[in-house]
């Protein structure tokens, strides 16, 4: 399939981070009016060099690079130009799902309470969904709640999260530094979470191996972001084939849904290639795999160019972008009838109509 081709099908992304997704422009206009040096001013060199810090193999250095993200994003001006241009970049990638995630406590700086900053990001969201349902392109956002592992504030993102469940918050999750921050340090949040029924995914798997998928699963992740260290849950049969341990029959049986973000994972050391990334390995043995951009400033990328290049590079064929996505929608965090409605009226109709043409 050509990019033309996986560009007009219906996309559904769950891992998606708005300090990750500014346009290049947007982050030097933000930082020549708020007075904050940009290694370079220029927006193409500047996305250059995003990619270039973001592509080292260390995950400690591709944090680093929010930084200058971060630092034009302590506004409420900021955070809705952010949230709407997500919304119509997404869009305009064929995106007819999408759940955005950002930690409130990072947009703290210029003196906004955490439900400013909610509001804030909830506005942008609005405006640009009426902007691309205006320009005949229909997508729906909702937004996740990301705890820092390394803080202690995880109590405040979750009660903030639950007050606004009814306002475009869907789901909770944790991230920064897996190392020497168990999930299991938080486990009160998670059980306050989990008593609320509100729905939680977890940062686990990237930086750190099959343990902090596991310590996920313990406090009831109904998702992992990233997750492909899984695989060191997975033995040679002796006979060609694939043992699973007791972790990754737990995750595959359970329908624990990966949010594998290829791209990010090279320029991160999680994988070596596209075409030897663990995603399809993952995807074959039967796991409830979804395919995710993580950061599209950073890795330079969208859900077009991830599924094209594991359509180049990994031999991925129609049916497997349509298993990706199917699951994906299904594994959202909005309710059962929300998500059968998106398939039946969206997904099922875009990938039938590709394929025509494809055939044709």
């Amino acid at each position: 399939m050509t990019p033309e081709q996986i560009a007009a099908l219906p996309k559904v992304v769950l891992h998606d981070h708005l300090d990750g997704g500014l346009r290049p422009a947007t982050v030097a206009e933000l930082a020549a009016r708020n007075g904050h040096t940009l290694p370079v001013d220029d927006p193409g060199e500047l996305s250059d060099w995003f990619y270039r810090q973001a592509a080292s193999g260390s995950l400690e250095a591709y944090i680093a690079t929010f930084e200058h993200t971060l630092a034009v994003l302590q506004d409420a001006e900021g955070l809705a130009r952010a949230a709407r241009e997500a919304v119509l970049d997404l869009a305009a990638d064929g995106v007819v799902y999408a759940e955005e995630r950002f930690a409130p406590e990072q947009h703290q700086r210029g003196g906004l309470s955490l439900q400013q900053v909610v509001d804030a990001v909830r506005a942008g969201v609005v405006e640009g969904e009426a902007e691309a349902r205006s320009a005949g392109r229909e997508i729906r956002m909702n937004l996740l709640l990301c705890a820092m592992r390394q803080t202690d504030r995880a109590e405040e993102i979750a009660a903030l999260a639950l007050a606004n469940r009814d306002r475009g918050v869907a789901g909770f999750d944790i991230a920064g530094p897996e190392a020497g921050y168990p999930a299991q340090g938080m486990g009160a949040t998670f059980a306050r979470l989990r008593a609320a029924r509100f729905p939680v995914t977890v940062h686990a798997g990237e930086a750190a191996g099959a343990d902090s998928v596991d310590e996920a699963v313990e406090v009831g992740a109904l998702r992992i972001g990233h997750g492909v260290r899984l695989t060191e849950d997975l033995h040679d049969d002796g006979e060609g084939g694939t043992r699973l341990g007791r972790l990754a029959h737990w995750v595959r049986d359970r329908r624990i849904a990966l949010e594998v973000c290829p791209t990010s994972n090279l320029q991160t050391g999680a994988a070596t290639s596209i075409a030897e990334h663990p995603v399809t390995r993952l995807l074959r043995l039967g796991f409830a795999v979804t395919v995710n951009t993580d950061n599209r400033l950073q890795s330079a990328t969208s859900m077009t160019t991830e599924l094209h290049r594991l359509v180049e590079q990994a031999g991925w064929g129609a049916d497997d972008l349509l298993a990706v996505t199917l699951t994906a929608a299904r594994h959202a965090f909005c309710h059962q009838d929300e998500r059968e409605d998106l398939i039946r009226r969206v997904i099922a109709p875009g990938f039938s109509t590709s394929e025509g043409r494809h055939r044709q």
